[in-house]
């Protein structure tokens, strides 16, 4: 026998007893809107098992009653970049409350380092490592017989000297061996909620800032399942289906007749279904699917990540840009789904001129909305490799995002938050579209990046990024902003007048946003606003004469849904 299998035998009676009942899986979303799918994978792993569904904005000891509340023999937690700071204050808690519970962490924030962490919590019993299901299925079932964990493949465990034995990450090899996670009963109470799902697992490419790499290969569920189980989504009447496979266009035969069955659901399908795709991979045939799809049937997010190919070889990753952006601007031409795009801050060898030129061209597609992510350090990513090379520094705890490397000062990334701030608040809520284009063109010479520059650097003259802003004084500030560029009294009466379009546009009829020369007014009983000049020139950039003109909400409404 040897040492390692002596502790094993040593240990075998340690852990308590517990019913199926009594195996509870905590999720903690980042946001109520958020379902957890891991939890609900694990509790058909386990029949009989429970959930326990909480966000990062409860407080922590409402956390600790809710978890008390339900009794849990053995407590297992999904652990992710969102949540796990929040997990670490828990924990510290959880053998005070309920001392005889056995505690299991998994996810990808415990499954790498697994042995510093059980070192760091030592309450923690086993750390579910890699791909959980069949891994806690088989600790569970030791747990319920009263027996140890210790040895299973995919479970870190402890010794009877304390010590740790990491084990190794596992995989599930076949995911139909998966039970579907939903249940029929649970529907009517999570259906406005965003529901995650996915038909694949793995990705085709190593991008080095993503977990991704970690894994060699993609594995896919069964087509006819899939379609089973969309139906069943659909016929919850859900509001949106998140599809979390890496790349969902990794496989032509396995993603085209999902989108060909998407397309085809009667109209009074409401349920809207969001794919991250890399769309240099689509062809002629996927993108006359996509163009007969309902309007708000599917929307997509597509990882561009930068357009400077040295700083995306550097994370060995290769983007077709001239596909990408002749893709994106074909799919913005059928106006019927929203398209998210994402770029990195503060990859290598990106910086400021850079990320300068990254950004303009792709907002120069004009995207429905443009997220401007932080690089982050995840642990299994080969990120973590490149840190010496490029001077990387970067927060030590969650979200470990960078502070600073060779091509950013941290005082460079510090001003990059605001300028993402700004941009978030006013670009990608949909929020004063035209008034910022005409400002860019008018102030900035088209240069979208110096305008959005421009803005952020007086946001934070003002003292405004350390402060919270009511929608209702937003437009206002562009007033502002214009005139400290010195605009006119010319130029202040067209933006005030694009601000108003905006404002009823995104608003509503009923919003009167602050500092504003409003003029709404009943015409042959229609609600109308009055504007100085020719307003559908001035939004279609047209020379817009004097002559003053009066424009329902309504037709504003419809012709933004038409034209944008």
């Amino acid at each position: 026998m040897t040492a390692e299998m002596a502790e094993m035998a040593g240990t075998e009676e340690m852990a308590p007893a517990a019913g199926a009942d009594g195996v509870v899986w905590l999720a903690i979303n980042a946001k109520y809107s958020h379902t957890s799918l891991a939890v609900r994978y694990l509790r058909e792993a386990v029949p009989g098992s429970r959930i326990l569904e909480l966000t990062i904005n409860d407080y922590l000891l409402p956390t600790l009653g809710a978890v008390y509340e339900m009794h849990p023999r053995v407590l297992g937690i999904a652990c992710y970049i969102w949540n796990i700071e929040r997990v670490k204050e828990l924990l510290q808690l959880l053998p005070k409350a309920l001392p005889d519970c056995t505690i299991l962490c998994g996810g990808p924030e415990v499954s790498y380092e697994a042995d510093l962490f059980m070192k760091a919590f030592p309450m923690v019993d086993y750390v579910v490592r890699g791909e959980g299901e069949e891994a806690a299925a088989a600790l569970c079932k030791r747990l319920m017989e009263g027996k140890s964990g210790a040895g299973i493949p995919g479970v870190a465990w402890r010794g009877a000297d304390g010590t740790v034995h990491e084990g190794a990450a596992v995989v599930v090899p076949e995911l139909s061996a998966l039970p579907f996670p939903y249940h029929e009963e649970e529907m009517a109470d999570i259906r406005e909620r965003i529901l995650y799902y996915e038909t694949s697992r793995g990705c085709p490419f190593s991008c080095a800032y993503c977990l991704s790499c970690a894994t060699a290969g993609v594995r896919y569920l069964p087509l006819p399942r899939v379609l089973q189980e969309l139906a069943f989504f659909v016929r919850a009447d859900v509001r949106q289906v998140k599809f979390v496979d890496r790349t969902f266009n990794a496989k032509k035969a396995h993603f085209l007749p999902i989108l060909e069955y998407i397309a085809g659901l009667p109209s009074s399908c409401r349920t809207n279904f969001h794919f991250e795709v890399a769309i240099d991979y689509l062809d002629d045939e996927v993108l006359s699917v996509l163009a007969q799809m309902p309007r708000g049937r599917v929307q997509l997010e597509i990882g561009i990540q930068s357009t400077n190919e040295e700083t995306l070889a550097a994370v060995s990753r290769v983007n077709h840009w001239q596909k990408i952006a002749s893709h994106i601007r074909t799919i913005l031409g059928f106006r019927n789904m929203h398209l998210h795009v994402d770029l990195i801050i503060g990859l290598p060898g990106e910086g400021m001129a850079s990320f300068h030129r990254s950004f303009n061209d792709v907002f120069a597609l004009r995207p429905d909305a443009l997220q401007l992510g932080f690089l982050k350090f995840l642990k299994g990513a080969a990120m973590m490799g490149l840190v010496e090379r490029y001077g990387y520094e970067y927060m030590p705890m969650a979200p470990y995002e960078v502070l600073r490397s060779d091509a950013l000062t941290y005082g460079e990334i510090r001003w990059l938050h605001t300028f993402e701030d700004v941009f978030e608040r006013y670009y990608n809520a949909g929020r004063c579209r035209t008034a910022t284009a005409w400002l860019t063109e008018r102030f900035a010479g088209g240069d979208a990046f110096s305008f959005w520059q421009r803005l952020a650097d007086w946001w934070e003259v003002q003292g405004y990024h350390r402060r919270n802003h009511a929608v209702r004084k937003l437009y206002a500030y562009l007033l502002a902003f214009a005139k400290s560029l010195g605009a006119g009294k010319g130029d202040l009466v067209r933006l005030d007048a694009l601000l108003r379009w905006d404002a009823i546009r995104k608003e509503g009829v009923k919003a009167f946003p602050e500092g504003l020369a409003w003029r709404r007014e009943w015409r042959d009983k229609v609600l109308v606003e009055v504007f100085p000049m020719d307003i559908v020139a001035l939004v279609e950039g047209r020379a817009a004469s004097k002559v003053e003109t009066a424009v329902s909400c309504k037709e504003i409404c419809v012709y933004m849904s038409t034209h944008c």
